[in-house]
């Protein structure tokens, strides 16, 4: 999928793949950003958290309504 951010430099090959892993039993997933978030007691949190992470990373790149 050819698609580009804000943040990105330039236009680059974006692969999905599996984000949440298991590590000792507890979940994990790995973002864009390179950060490995959690540890989360089961899968659905893991994916409840993931949404939440893309939520506030839009926010955080959203401009501001108030400046404009």
């Amino acid at each position: 999928m050819l698609a580009s951010r804000a943040v990105d430099p330039a236009p680059a090959t974006h692969y999905r793949s599996k984000r949440i892993s298991t590590v000792n039993g507890q979940y994990f997933f790995s973002t864009r950003e390179g950060t490995f978030e959690g540890p989360y007691f089961t899968h659905n949190d893991a994916e409840r958290e993931i949404a939440l992470y893309i939520r506030r990373m839009h926010q955080a790149t959203e401009p501001s309504r108030l400046n404009g």
